[in-house]
């Protein structure tokens, strides 16, 4: 094939690529539904005028279009694990996180679902075998939720359910491949009826090999390109090695799942790489993805499309029925999975409740793609596979992929629109009244200070003025006529724009370089949690949020226990940092918001407004410093470390503005600013890094600080603190339920807690202990003792209490201080303990 037409067509697909997306947006229908007309309009087109006399002409460009080597190979590695890697890159992982019970769930099910539909409706209603049913199910079990996320976006649906359709649809086809593979074995090997037993025993090895090959291709991965930390194109170009070999490698040497290896490999560097690479490299390498799987999804549409008129070619009456019942059961697949098990984990309280017109939006939105026709393509290749089969297989998943992309594609938008999903709701169109007439008030503000400077006419001046006035004047009628918003939906509007401008804030810190990039995923999640909660719950949805972001989670006590059971310190080490860098990012962000809310929010919503979320905010603070306190006192100088560190970042960061502004004057030539800029590379890569954090040490420092023990020696500290165990926990969580047998002491390290006995309440802080009373007493605890912010206990079994009680006379006066407080005579505590000590 000549090489100058060869180029030529591939640069035309390019410029169809280019043309495709303004055109979808002018006539409103799905980019992919284009890209799938275009291509197959080309395919007739080139088969046409090769088998018709009609003209020669064309006959070296349509052999061309014809003779392209379009294989399911092509699609299956070359263009799949691009699109797969880069919506694992895209990911905001944190958060996908939240949600992963019901994007499993929903991905899992939903293929066993619609394959086993599809199957057994095919098997019913046609001669076919049941494993060539079930292929079939699994072929079109995949789902490109790209057109139904973009208008989700478009009309401000919950980014949370716009995120679990889209792991969902990650997950949907890593499963969907997995299960083509098994029953695509069983057609090649002729077993008509299969052990489905069997293969779904084998399903879970296959994701099990592929996660492990994938993890490990990132993990190597990752540290060859932090040894190359000064050459950015040799790290972007190991990222675009990674998926293709970590897809070969699984596929080839093992037998697992390509799919789950990209999608794991994706996932590790997507956790790991922004820890490890320059800001400015991950961010690159993630443009730079963008860009490929831009390339990659509009090609493997537009090259799948030209072999529709080809696997339509001998298509019957009959195949038209079969088509039929492959819709009508893929749907109602789709239907008990949205209407039935969605409903279901909400009720559960793993998913997030999702309204009926948005249920209705994803169940004919689920349109099916590239990733369908590659399938159906490599088993029409298949020599191993009967000829009645293909036949059948092509046409099927051919009719069905035209007929989401052409009904329900072209149709989506009406359906959108017939739902009401494109209205804004009341609350947002008084808000959009009120920010319309305060933004007009500051812009004839501007615009007069403009005409002043400019010394512009006065007649026009006058005209253009009583012009915009009039404007203003209806904008602030039209505002004045929605006051009617209730002061609940006006705290969640400001709720809402203050967790908005936060996220700004931490964005334009992390360009400023001030947030290291190891830390920009958490705090913008957290930011996000912020919005959705407020979105949901209002007021109470953006304390819980801001509570959490402060908590200690379930990852966070899995590191205790693995180093207070297990002796296994790196993973609480790594964690205590970033806690630490965390909570000290949100101090700084935090600060930063009283502008706004004294600018911006009490000018729309008015003084009582701004008052109220002067006071979350004041509360937002305090916690995040009773956190940072407690680490402080936990790790001594630590803290202090990493705010030297951020102060070298602002440092640098001025500093480079100051040579690029010389450079710009031209006090300075580019080999010096070069130079300069290699300098300041150099010094950030050492503020980059995190001090080491030793948890052993630490904890030994910390009991010295304790009033308690200062009359303890160097040594009967040190045994003391390896004796203590460290518990964190929540606002909120019961520490000693009432009735529990006594076994521990504990001793309050930093946070506060809460103690309900007898009708009575006492508070402790830093400093105290409780547990002991009932302990010397010998009797069931009688209390309840809950924390009342986060805070960080050091626990001591009884044995080891008494052996510290025999020591102490500070820990005997402090128990004695305590008895006497809550009505207890000391005398009894005294005998008791007496009587106790010989044992």
């Amino acid at each position: 094939m000549d090489i100058v037409l060869v180029t030529t067509l591939i640069a035309s697909l390019f410029l169809i690529i280019g043309v495709a997306e303004p055109l979808a947006a002018r006539l409103r229908l799905p980019y992919t539904v284009i890209l799938a007309v275009v291509g197959s309009l080309i395919g007739a087109g080139a088969i046409f005028f090769l088998r018709t006399d009609f003209t020669d002409a064309l006959n070296p460009v349509a052999e061309a279009i014809l003779g392209l080597p379009i294989r399911s190979n092509v699609f299956l590695y070359v263009f799949l694990p691009t699109l797969l890697f880069q919506a694992t890159l895209g990911m905001n992982l944190r958060r996908m996180l939240d949600d992963w019970v019901p994007i499993i769930v929903l991905a899992v099910v939903a293929v066993v679902v619609a394959t086993f539909s599809v199957g057994y409706a095919l098997f019913w209603v046609s001669a076919l075998p049941l494993a060539a049913c079930l292929l079939i199910g699994a072929i079109v079990s995949t789902t490109d939720p790209s057109a139904v996320v973009t208008i989700f976006r478009s009309i401000s649906a919950p980014r949370r359910l716009a995120r679990i359709i889209e792991g969902e649809s990650l997950l949907n086809d890593a499963a969907a491949i997995a299960l083509f593979g098994l029953f695509m074995g069983f057609v090649m090997l002729g077993l008509p009826d299969p052990d489905l037993g069997e293969a779904l025993a084998r399903f879970p090895v296959l994701i099990a090999g592929g996660a492990l090959i994938g993890w490990l291709a990132a993990r190597v991965a990752v540290w060859v390109m932090a040894l190359f930390n000064t050459y950015e194109l040799a790290q972007l170009s190991i990222s675009v090695a990674l998926p293709y070999l970590a897809y070969i490698g699984a596929e080839q040497i093992i037998g697992a799942s390509g799919v789950i290896a990209v999608v794991a490999a994706g996932l590790t560097l997507n956790l790991t790489g922004p820890g490890r690479l320059p800001p400015q490299a991950w961010t690159n390498l993630r443009e730079l993805w963008e860009v490929l799987a831009h390339w990659a999804g509009a090609l493997i549409f537009i090259l799948a499309a030209f072999l529709i008129p080809r696997l339509l070619e001998e298509v019957r009456v009959t195949d038209f029925l079969l088509v039929g019942v492959v819709v009508l059961a893929a749907i109602a697949a789709r239907i008990v999975i949205l209407f039935g098990l969605l409903p279901l984990l909400t009720v559960l309280r793993l998913s997030p409740a999702v309204e009926r017109p948005y249920r209705v939006a994803i169940l004919w939105g689920g349109l099916r793609g590239a990733v369908t026709l590659a399938l159906a393509l490599a088993v029409t290749e298949s020599f191993r596979v009967p000829s009645d089969i293909q036949r059948v297989v092509g046409i099927l998943a051919t009719g069905f992929t035209l007929f989401t992309l052409i009904v329900q594609g072209t149709t989506l938008r009406w359906v959108i629109k017939r739902l009401g999903l494109d209205q804004l709701s009341p609350i947002d169109q008084a808000l959009s009244r009120q920010v319309v007439a305060v933004a007009l008030q500051t812009v004839r503000e501007d615009v007069a200070r403009t005409t002043e400077n400019y010394d512009l006419s006065h007649d026009i001046v006058r005209s253009e003025a009583k012009r915009f006035g009039d404007r203003l004047d209806e904008a602030v009628k039209t505002a004045e006529g929605s006051a009617d918003i209730l002061d609940r939906d006006r705290v969640t509007l400001g709720l809402i724009a203050l967790a908005g401008h936060e996220r700004d804030t931490i964005l334009a810190r992390v360009r400023e370089r001030t947030i290291s990039a190891r830390m920009t995923e958490q705090v913008l999640s957290n930011a996000d949690r912020l919005i959705e909660g407020a979105r949901t719950g209002g007021r109470s949805g953006y304390q819980r949020a801001a509570r959490r972001s402060v908590a200690y989670g379930r990852t966070f006590r899995t590191a205790v226990f693995l180093h207070n059971r297990l002796h296994v310190s790196a993973p609480l080490a790594r964690l205590t940092a970033d806690r630490f860098e965390m909570l000290l990012s949100q101090r700084l962000v935090l600060r930063d918001l009283g502008a706004f809310i004294d600018g911006r929010i009490r000018r729309i919503h008015g003084r009582r407004l701004a008052d109220l979320l002067r006071e979350l905010l004041s509360r937002r603070i305090d916690a995040v410093e009773t956190a940072l306190e407690g680490l402080r006192l936990q790790y001594p100088g630590y803290a202090e470390e990493l705010e030297r560190r951020f102060i070298r970042r602002t440092a640098l960061r001025l500093e480079e503005r100051e040579y690029a502004i010389m450079r710009e004057d031209g006090l300075i030539g580019a080999e010096v600013h070069t130079k300069l800029m290699e300098d300041i590379g150099a010094r950030r890569a050492a503020a980059e890094g995190r001090p080491h954090l030793d948890i052993a040490l630490q904890r030994i420092e910390l009991v010295r600080q304790f009033p308690l023990f200062t009359e303890l020696g160097d040594a009967s500290l040190k045994r003391l603190g390896r004796a203590f165990q460290t518990r964190y926990v929540n606002a909120g969580d019961i520490i000693i339920d009432k009735d529990s047998p006594a076994k521990r002491v504990f001793f309050i390290a930093s946070g506060a807690v809460e103690l309900e006995t007898a009708g009575q309440t006492w508070r402790l802080g830093r400093g105290e202990m409780f547990g002991q009373i009932a302990i010397l007493m010998n009797r069931p605890r009688r209390n309840e003792v809950r924390a009342i912010a986060p805070s960080t206990l050091l626990v001591l079994d009884e044995e080891r209490f008494r052996r510290l009680l025999d020591r102490s006379s500070a820990v005997r006066d402090a128990v004695e201080a305590s008895a006497e407080k809550r009505g207890i005579s000391p005398e009894s505590l005294q005998s008791l303990r007496a009587e106790e000590t010989p044992a």
